[in-house]
């Protein structure tokens, strides 16, 4: 452990932050994500009875 002169140790002595974190976490939580891609197309029969037959666990 390392001590400054005055007896606090290294990491009391970070600078005071300026809220710069703060505001890029505001802009993006504001900002719309594409990360989680929705697709709106209808779905046709086979391939609801594709996802219903995985659902259950039969192959082919």
């Amino acid at each position: 452990m390392h001590r400054d002169p005055k007896g606090r140790h290294l990491a009391d002595t970070r600078a005071p932050s300026t809220g710069s974190r703060t505001a890029h976490f505001l802009r993006l939580a504001r900002s719309k994500r594409d990360a989680f891609h929705t697709s709106h197309a209808p779905v046709s029969p086979t391939r609801l009875k594709q996802f219903l037959r995985i659902a259950r666990g039969r192959l082919a």
